[in-house]
């Protein structure tokens, strides 16, 4: 299923995880699933995640395949081989932790860990039905993690259930202390443009969680999205543009980088401001509404044939990759459609409050599990 790259047998007896090949394990070759890293050396040592998998016991069993250099939104991958989505094989399973996401959703691993720059966690979490989780941004190390430097990327877990991925924060994150269940909590619904299926699916889940829901905005949520797209650009070309050189990078994403390295300074000064305005229209919003939610994509995940363009489909990623600009913490909870297609809910929190995200979070699930006539089915 090109989910695992590299089989591996370390660490203890508790959960097993498998974590996404930008991560790196001492002893094995962190290749981000590229040709134009095939003959890289083994990581002389573990990243800090992976020492406190192993310090808690966890059993690593693999690395998975991504989206090639974490640049991309599909998960397909011509060299490594594109991982099937388990639970919905005629669609893409996302990226770019693509094997990530599947490997949980296939059931090879209790949880697991991928890197969310622009929506790296999220989609594929959505695509694949399965609960994933954007940490606040810098909250959990990227110490030993591809690309050594960036404003936008963090590391965050995959699971099949919620309790799941809080246990995987509290061993990732040795400063996250599970938050109690609130008794209820105030929405502020993010209205921003989406297929009417996914539309439906949302507010069925909203309407079915019983909670005070308010309507918000953010002036500047469209123009997050385009700023992060120039950052994301600035810092890949930083981190990667070299590899170019040798010819050995899939021409989906040569193509992609190429066009990076033409990022104006002028233009990446813009994305700062707007990254300014945007985290603070964030911050004012979640003054006086407990999390922010809306969906984690804008339509049902494509099928593989019609997801060949990577640039054609950076769509995707229109309602996550602000949160990335930002800093905010976001997780993505899996919901079915009428048609029986995956949806995403998205709850976004404030910074830093990862514990009460995840709270609230629980509370919705409960609530919408207990609503008998909802139009859907919320996973849990």
């Amino acid at each position: 299923m090109a989910i695992v790259v590299e089989s591996l047998n370390l660490g203890g007896a508790g959960p097993s995880v498998m974590v996404k090949d930008t991560i790196d394990i001492a002893g094995s070759p962190t290749r981000a699933s590229s040709r134009a890293l095939e003959q890289a050396e083994p990581a002389a040592q573990h990243a800090d995640v992976v020492q406190r998998l192993l310090d808690a016991g966890c059993r690593i069993t693999g690395k998975t395949s991504l989206h090639e250099l974490a640049f991309g939104t599909t998960g397909i991958n011509h060299y490594t081989g594109t991982p099937v989505n388990p639970r919905f094989p005629a669609l893409i399973p996302g990226g770019s932790s693509s094997g990530s996401a599947a490997a949980v959703a296939a059931g090879l691993a209790d949880f697991s860990l991928g890197t969310d720059t622009g929506g790296s966690v999220r989609v594929p979490a959505c695509c694949c039905g399965v609960f994933g989780f954007k940490p606040t941004f810098a909250r959990v190390s990227r110490r030993g993690v591809m690309p050594a430097a960036t404003t936008l990327d963090c590391v965050g877990p995959f699971a099949a259930t919620l309790p799941m991925l809080i246990t995987a924060m509290t061993i990732i994150d040795p400063g996250f202390t599970p938050a109690s269940t609130p008794a209820s909590v105030k929405i502020g619904v993010l209205k921003v443009p989406a297929s009417a299926a996914v539309e439906a699916t949302i507010q069925a889940a909203l309407r079915a969680s019983g909670q005070l829901l308010e309507t918000v905005e953010c002036a500047d949520f469209e123009a997050a999205y385009s700023a992060g797209m120039v950052i994301i650009n600035r810092e890949t070309y930083a981190a990667c543009g070299h590899l170019l050189a040798g010819g050995n990078v899939g021409a989906d994403i040569a193509g992609r980088l190429e066009a990076a390295g033409s990022m104006t300074d002028a233009a990446v000064a813009d994305a700062e401001r707007v990254r300014q305005r945007f985290s603070a229209q964030v911050d004012a919003a979640l003054q006086h509404c407990d999390i922010l939610a809306l969906p984690t994509m804008p339509d049902v995940p494509l099928r593989v044939e019609d997801a060949a363009d990577t640039r054609a489909v950076l769509g995707m990623t229109s309602l996550v990759r602000p949160f990335n600009l930002s800093g905010h913490p976001a997780v993505t909870l899996p919901l079915t459609s009428a048609q029986g297609l995956p949806v995403g809910l998205q709850l976004v929190g404030a910074k830093g409050a990862d514990e009460a995200l995840l709270a609230a979070a629980t509370l919705l699930l409960q609530r919408i599990a207990e609503n008998p006539v909802r139009p859907l089915e919320a996973a849990q």
